[in-house]
């Protein structure tokens, strides 16, 4: 069972919850590396208890596949006839994402609160403090600061609050941010041994479940690139597959640029998990390719897009999974015509920068 490392669970004998849930977070992790095949995650499951004894006398694998089927999980309602996930199962990975890489985050009660670090008209109060001016409502008196200078101001035996004593606390303007997520799905995302597409899909899983309970009105598209580029929904991420595919780096990027000239915020930002150079251009029908190396024609039309991006103020950041002297080379040449940030990450770190850089992402009002 490549790229699945079961050591990462603890058994279900020393983990709190029902034995239906822990077979259901082990159940939930198969289907992301099996693309969602539900055969071959129960046949992976089946191993696994034989293995390491997840089922035992009064509660067996037959029991967990028939409650999965009961509580909504899977179906067998389809053309096809086979037994698939539901909408609920696609949710529960999510959530499960959610939680392993970003933590438990309360929904705001409020949408689209990301802060910039500029103050002005909006509904959220900082920690800033200013003198009073006309037009400021009263909620925003900072009432022990006023009194303070009060104090200072006219002293204790002819206390006077004074329009000159009040202080303010400054409202800070709310953004809402567009985000195109690019994912890698070239042939190499599976290559030597590494299973890095299950990484990948679980963060951009966790990415989506974020922006849906904490920042409900920003806007998140999410797009692959191969041969080719295109727009894929979250409900198909758990069954994305890595093809035989080059790198066209190019059609990505023109792509989440074309979906980003729609959105009407002014907040912009390319995300951009792959493994590897650039090796695929399209030319009309045809396709140029190149995998021996940084090919001059391909990286300097790669660049072309970054200085592009950064002209529309549309920063990119990259997460690079690989280490090659070379390709960090040519990351640090994208990163700086684009003025935007880079990781050389491994697969256990990506969620976490990922989440960092998300919040920290919180741009300015582009005028």
């Amino acid at each position: 069972m490549k790229g699945f490392n079961f050591s990462e669970f603890v058994p279900p004998e020393q983990n709190g919850g029902s034995k239906f849930d822990q077979l259901l977070n082990i159940f939930q992790q198969l289907l992301l590396i099996t693309s969602g095949d539900v055969e071959q995650a129960m046949a992976w499951m089946n191993q696994l208890d034989r293995q390491y004894s997840l089922t035992d006398d009064k509660y067996g694998m037959g029991n967990f596949f028939d409650e999965l089927k009961e509580k909504g999980y899977l179906t067998e309602e389809n053309q096809e006839g086979k037994i698939s996930i539901t909408p609920k199962t696609e949710q529960t990975i999510r959530r499960s994402a959610l939680d392993e890489i970003f933590g438990k985050l309360k929904r705001s009660k409020s949408g689209g609160n990301h802060k910039t670090p500029f103050t002005g008209s909006g509904d959220e109060l900082s920690s800033d403090l200013r003198t009073y001016q006309f037009g400021d409502t009263l909620e925003q008196i900072s009432m022990t600061e006023s009194i303070k200078n009060a104090q200072i101001n006219s002293g204790v035996d002819d206390f006077k609050l004074m329009e000159r004593d009040l202080e303010v606390t400054e409202k800070e303007q709310k953004t809402q941010t567009s985000t195109v997520l690019m994912i890698d799905i070239s042939h190499s995302m599976i290559l030597y041994g590494e299973d890095r597409i299950t990484p990948a899909k679980k963060v951009a899983l966790a990415l989506v479940e974020l922006i849906k309970q904490k920042y409900p009105k920003d806007t998140l598209d999410i797009v692959v690139f191969g041969n080719d580029a295109w727009q894929i929904q979250a409900k198909d991420l758990p069954y994305l597959e890595v093809g035989p595919y080059h790198t066209n780096t190019v059609a990505g990027l023109e792509l989440a640029m074309d979906l980003l000239r729609r959105r009407k915020n002014k907040n912009k930002q390319i995300f951009m998990i792959t493994d590897g150079k650039p090796t695929c251009l399209k030319e009309g029908i045809r396709y140029y390719k190149n995998s021996f190396g940084l090919d001059r024609k391909v990286v300097s039309k790669t660049l072309t897009l970054a200085a592009q991006c950064r002209r529309l103020d549309i920063p990119v950041t990259t997460f690079m999974i690989a280490t090659d002297t070379y390709l960090k080379q040519f990351v640090q040449e994208f990163t700086k015509v684009n003025n935007g940030r880079a990781y050389y990450s491994g697969l256990q770190g990506l969620g976490n920068m990922m989440f960092e850089d998300f919040q920290r992402n919180r741009r300015k009002n582009i005028k």
